[in-house]
C-alpha cells in the first residue's frame, strides 16, 4: 500500500461524497472488506457500497485485493494510507473540495463521539495521554505553513500504523486529529 495520495481536482471528484469518505476510512482503519461487509458496517445497501467502491477504484483510491477475492466475492482495500489535500486543489475545484472537507469534518465529529463513549472504559494508564484541546494563535501565512510542516515532521517520528511496522504489545490505535484553520473574519470564538 502506498503511503499517500495527493489528489488533483479530477481525482478529488471521485472522493467528494460523504459515503465514499466513510468507505475509504473504514478500509484504512479496519482493512480489506467486501461491499457486503461495508454495507453492514455503514448501514447502507450493498448496491450503494458496491457502486461507491467502483467509483473510488476508478479514481485510484481503492484497489481489489487479489489475495482475498474468490469467485464473485470481490474484496477491496485502500490504495494509500493517507489522503493529503493541497491548497491549490481547493482553488481549482472549490465545490468538490468543500464536499470532501465537510465529509471529513463529519467523520472527525463521529470519531470524537465514539471516543467519548469509550472514555469511561479507558484504562487509567491512558488518562494522561489523552486530550480534547484547542489553541487560538495569531499567525502569518508563513508561520502557519511552518507550524504545519513541523507538525507533520513530528508525527512521522511516531508513525506505526503500517502493517509491516513493529509496535510494542501495549500499543493501541491512537488517532490524532488536527485542524489548522485560519479564519478570514478573525471573529471565530473558541
Amino acid at each position: 500500500m502506498a503511503k499517500e495520495i495527493r489528489p488533483d481536482p479530477t481525482a478529488l471528484r471521485g472522493l467528494a461524497h460523504p459515503l465514499r469518505v466513510r468507505i475509504l476510512n473504514l478500509l484504512r482503519e479496519q482493512g480489506p472488506a467486501t461491499a457486503t461487509l461495508l454495507a453492514d458496517r455503514l448501514g447502507q445497501s450493498t448496491g450503494a457500497t458496491s457502486y461507491h467502491l467502483r467509483q473510488l477504484a476508478q479514481y485510484g483510491f481503492v484497489v481489489e485485493d487479489p489475495d482475498r477475492t474468490v469467485g464473485r466475492e470481490r474484496w477491496w482495500r485502500a490504495a494509500h494510507r493517507n489522503t493529503v489535500l493541497e491548497g491549490a486543489v481547493g482553488h481549482a475545484a472549490p465545490a468538490e473540495t468543500e464536499t470532501y472537507l465537510r465529509a471529513i469534518a463529519a467523520l472527525y465529529a463521529e470519531r470524537v463521539d465514539r471516543w467519548l463513549s469509550e472514555l469511561p472504559a479507558l484504562p487509567d494508564e491512558w488518562s494522561d495521554a489523552t486530550t480534547l484541546s484547542n489553541w487560538r494563535l495569531r499567525l502569518t501565512p508563513t508561520e502557519a505553513a511552518r507550524l504545519h510542516d513541523e507538525l507533520f515532521a513530528l508525527l512521522e517520528r511516531y508513525r506505526r500504523d503500517e502493517p509491516e511496522s513493529e509496535a510494542p504489545p501495549e500499543a493501541r490505535p491512537v488517532v490524532l486529529q488536527a485542524q489548522l484553520m485560519p479564519f478570514v473574519t478573525g471573529t471565530e470564538e473558541s
